[in-house]
């Protein structure tokens, strides 16, 4: 016989509420991910293009992972439900697992995480997938490292369900969202595919021009097609749990497909992945009152964390990013401090990101600029 107490239990399985944020958003925002989309550069064998092959870093321990982020000073880590490749970090959900995957690794990063009160995001890229390419050719542009995916219903909805599983399964606090951008225009210069013809039509009302669509529809279809993107990510993590941080990165803020949207005002996070703090400045004229607008320091060779943070950067979010080395970690964040940004004088993306964790290190954790 069923009872009222469970019913009332069904009634709080299936509550958007479940499972609501245990974590409180720090009045600082200090965020660091190691990243496990990209491997291939300097000289190694890429995969089928450079994102990291399934599996490559499948040995990745939460516990080392969680206590290097603890060291830098990070009181938010982002790291992955689905990477690139398309494969996720967790086991039992949606999409396959990283294959050989040797721990529950973002169930792992969430729960020892939050015994240090720092928040867990994870990750999903909406514009790349290689294995939804792979798997559905005719709803993708190949499978190249770079934007190749349209926003058609099948892939919106392929997402939702990728991103309500994880949301659903884990405690993560929320989630970045990168790449919410149309297929590279290099892909389409030997004509669009079939479904992304049919969704200019579903999107315009036009039938999709023999030539390719004029510059204004153009426009006028990529801002579409990019906000229901985003309107499809916010429901199916919002509609799970209401409280589910949604985290917008993006390299150029000022594009004319984002530019002034107004559904950056629902974004709980916004990011400026570029060093042009134009691009910044620019968003948070547009982003909700609620929205906490962050600045990339780490990632790019363009970046320079000590000089932002020599001037007037010092009370705004931030964020850095860096691929790993073989054992899936940076270098150890005792040789950052001592060695400072000085110690990595090179070029190179590598010793740029050395460079900028060292600056970003010594902000972290309080500590005088070397």
């Amino acid at each position: 016989m069923t009872t009222r107490r469970d019913l009332l239990k069904a009634a709080a399985a299936s509550s958007p509420l479940m499972g609501a944020r245990k974590t409180p958003e720090p009045d600082h925002i200090k965020a660091f991910c190691i990243d496990f989309n990209w491997h291939g550069q300097e000289g190694r064998a890429p995969w089928i293009n450079s994102f990291a092959k399934p599996g490559h870093w499948a040995g990745a321990d939460p516990h080392a992972h969680v206590e290097w982020y603890s060291a830098l000073g990070a009181n938010v880590i982002q790291t992955f439900a689905v990477s690139c490749n398309g494969y996720a970090w967790y086991k039992g959900g949606p999409e396959p697992s990283q294959p050989g995957l040797k721990h529950d690794f973002l169930p792992e990063m969430i729960r020892l995480g939050h015994k240090k009160n720092m928040m867990v995001m994870g990750y999903f890229c909406a514009g790349a997938n290689t294995r939804f390419g792979r798997e559905h050719p005719n709803l993708s542009y190949g499978t190249p490292d770079t934007l190749h995916i349209p926003f058609t219903d099948e892939y919106l909805a392929f997402l939702s369900r990728s991103i309500s599983g994880v949301v659903r399964r884990t405690e993560m606090d929320g989630f970045m969202i990168d790449w919410i951008w149309n297929p590279s225009p290099a892909l389409r210069k030997n004509g669009w595919i079939e479904a992304e013809q049919r969704l200019y039509t579903q999107l315009t009302g036009k039938p999709f021009p023999a030539g390719g669509p004029p510059p204004a529809d153009l426009l006028s279809y990529e801002r579409k097609a990019i906000e229901r993107c985003w309107r499809a990510v916010n429901k199916a993590a919002r509609d799970v749990r209401r409280d589910c941080i949604v985290w917008l990165s993006c390299s150029n803020l000022s594009a004319p497909t984002v530019n002034g949207a107004a559904w950056l005002k629902e974004a709980g996070w916004v990011m400026n992945e570029s060093p042009n703090r134009a691009y910044f400045d620019a968003a948070r004229k547009v982003v909700g009152p609620r929205t906490r607008m962050l600045q990339c320091l780490v990632g790019w060779v363009q970046h320079d964390a000590g000089a932002y943070l020599a001037g007037a950067g010092r009370g705004i979010d931030l964020y850095g990013f860096a691929e790993p080395r073989d054992d899936s970690l940076p270098l150890p964040v005792d040789e950052y401090l001592q060695r400072g940004p000085a110690g990595f004088p090179g070029s190179d993306r590598v010793s740029a990101n050395d460079r900028n964790i060292a600056a970003l290190a010594r902000f972290y954790r309080g500590m005088a600029p070397r």
